[in-house]
């Protein structure tokens, strides 16, 4: 694969910058209707956009201002798993939506006492008629506060093996018997949640796929949740990227330190693997390949870089990091277009506190490596514990 980017003449990037001209200030609607939210999906909702093509969309939007919808549990998770299994109507009801960012998502999984082991989870959900009823307790969720809908998986089959008696639900927010308590980070900010479920009646045109698909379904939202959770930006694909620091290192003077100077070569050659791995995973979505052990070995790479531009950050601060909502360099560098310019002190402070949790959310760390081994290296299971 050519790996650069067509030149401006491309006919590729014409087309986008005729319909910019005709659209110069899109409503996410719009966008969502053009199939520029998420080209690589198919026609109606995206355009079936190659790699290459989807970076060529990227590249003008961002040249022009213009920013997509922002839903990214349901554009990066949620939609995916719709188009793989969901019926006509669950996709005519929720995908554009939820792709113009008029219908924020969550992702109703982890619990308190199955985290990285999914599997075990205990949250029921009992056949009453044309309802299901779901009972349990759902932690860490982000954006369940703000959330219209959440992916959910229940138990259905409690005398099933634990893999295959789960179901995967669509379930509003707003139901009845749905309680949603906030989970104040470090950062000062409310991301996550704890959500309570009790007695909260779904329709059964709400169970997505079939009864007992829910754990094959949850691979296929977790490959595309790595995939999401590792894109351009450090903090699971949002926020600045390496080579915005790199980009406001140079445009300060540079830097004296060696060894800064090294560890600024680092992240920017680690980001250059990330991007070239974000698009061989790009090329199986394009191909109608689910991801696979390539989106662990991604996000587990992308997390550690995560950690390693906000650190290097903090450090480039010096003594100033010490004051909240300072960036690396002692004079903001105005914007002229040049990698780094959009991003306001504060996010790098924020950004240093947010990175713990980077090796943790979507699945540890240990859980990638685990899956990487296992699946792509051959390595045998952990033993059982006895």
């Amino acid at each position: 694969m050519d790996l650069a980017l067509p030149p401006p003449d491309d006919p590729r990037r014409s087309a986008v910058r005729s319909w910019l001209a005709d659209h110069p200030d899109p409503t996410p609607r719009q966008l969502a209707e053009a199939g520029y939210v998420a080209p690589h999906w198919p026609v109606p909702w995206g355009q079936g956009a190659d790699p290459v093509t989807q970076l060529v969309i990227d590249d003008e939007l961002r040249s022009a201002g213009v920013h997509r919808p922002d839903n990214p549990i349901g554009i990066g998770w949620a939609g995916p798993t719709l188009i793989h299994a969901g019926s006509d109507a669950q996709k005519e009801r929720y995908l554009l939506p939820l792709l113009a960012g008029e219908e924020m998502w969550c992702q109703l999984f982890s619990e308190p006492g199955a985290g990285s082991d999914l599997a075990s989870l205990t949250t029921r959900a009992v056949r009453d008629g044309d309802e299901w009823v779901v009972t349990g307790q759902k932690v860490w969720t982000s954006y369940a506060h703000v959330a219209q809908f959440g992916i959910l998986l229940a138990r259905t089959d409690p005398d099933a093996p634990k893999h295959r008696g789960i179901s995967y639900f669509v379930c509003p927010m707003d139901a009845p018997g749905v309680t949603v308590r906030p989970l104040v980070d470090m950062t000062g900010a409310h991301t996550f949640n704890e959500v309570f479920l009790d007695d909260v009646r779904l329709p059964a045109a709400n169970l997505v796929g079939e009864p007992g698909d829910g754990w094959t379904l949850a691979k296929v939202t977790l490959g595309n949740e790595r995939v999401s959770l590792s894109g351009a930006g450090a903090l699971w694909g949002m926020g600045p990227t390496a080579d915005d620091l790199v980009g406001l290192a140079r445009r300060s003077g540079g830097v004296a330190d060696p060894l800064l100077r090294d560890r600024l070569a680092r992240v920017w050659i680690e980001g250059e693997v990330l991007r070239l791995l974000r698009l061989r995973l790009v090329s199986s979505a394009v191909a109608g390949r689910q991801p696979g052990p390539e989106a662990s070995v991604r996000k587990a790479l992308a997390d550690d870089h995560g950690q390693h531009v906000m650190d290097l950050a903090r450090d480039l601060a010096g003594a100033r990091a010490l004051l909240d909502g300072t960036g690396p360099f002692a004079e903001p560098v105005d914007g002229d277009g040049a990698p780094g310019h959009a991003w306001p002190e504060s996010i790098w402070a924020y950004g240093f506190l947010f990175a713990r949790a980077l090796t943790i959310g979507g699945g540890t760390s240990e859980v990638q490596r685990n899956i990487i081994a296992e699946r792509t290296l051959g390595l045998p299971h952990d033993p059982a514990v006895a």
